[in-house]
């Protein structure tokens, strides 16, 4: 699965010299976490949560609300922006995007394609991506099978469900170094017959 597949096109952007007051009102009214930062058409930074809160006035202040909002329009967005954010390409996979998210410790990745921003892909998006691979909203029955890791046993335990008449709507694989663990999510209401069988052939299986 590609991030072009998963993310969300044509994010809302803020410009450089807006303020951080503007950049709080888009943030609460459509939900965000995260704003690219865009300047003539140019990615040249982000603006976080964390990024507003170490330029917002601590709730211990003795400033008054209105002081507050007056002092957030005076401060500018690149004030408070990361410059040179972490990016990925929109023909990216998307588990690179979960791997740069992990090792950057960041939420969102602005998507380019070349030079120009085109999307936003995001940790929520991932945990769908995960959801959706695995067929967590789907009814249906769930297998699970630990299998020697050597070729062959995943066509063969396939083939048990084959034989049974149902199909096989999500599968992932998880290897170890020894074994194997096959996880299936089924287009039948009770799996316990597979299981069976699996277990009689010297597999591990679950339902």
């Amino acid at each position: 699965m590609y991030v072009k597949n998963k993310m969300t096109a044509n994010p809302y952007t803020i410009r450089p010299n807006a303020s951080i007051s503007d950049a709080f009102s888009i943030m609460k009214d459509h939900g965000f976490h995260q704003l690219p930062v865009v300047k003539n058409g140019k990615l040249v930074g982000m603006l976080t949560e964390t990024e507003l809160q170490n330029v917002t006035p601590s709730k211990a202040t003795s400033l008054s609300v209105y002081e507050i909002n007056y002092l957030l329009t005076k401060i500018d967005v690149s004030q408070a922006m990361s410059t040179d954010p972490v990016t990925i390409e929109a023909d990216a996979l998307l588990e690179k995007a979960a791997v740069l998210m992990r090792s950057h410790d960041v939420r969102a990745l602005p998507v380019m394609e070349g030079k120009k921003l085109v999307g936003i892909i995001t940790q929520s998006d991932i945990f769908d991506a995960f959801i959706d691979m695995m067929g967590a909203r789907n009814a249906g029955a769930r297998i699970e099978v630990h299998v020697p890791n050597k070729p062959g046993v995943g066509v063969e335990v396939m083939k048990v469900i084959g034989e049974t008449g149902a199909n096989i709507m999500h599968m992932a694989l998880h290897n170890g170094a020894d074994e194997g663990e096959l996880d299936f999510k089924l287009d039948i209401e009770d799996a316990s017959a597979i299981c069976a069988k699996l277990n009689q052939m010297g597999y591990k299986a679950k339902c």
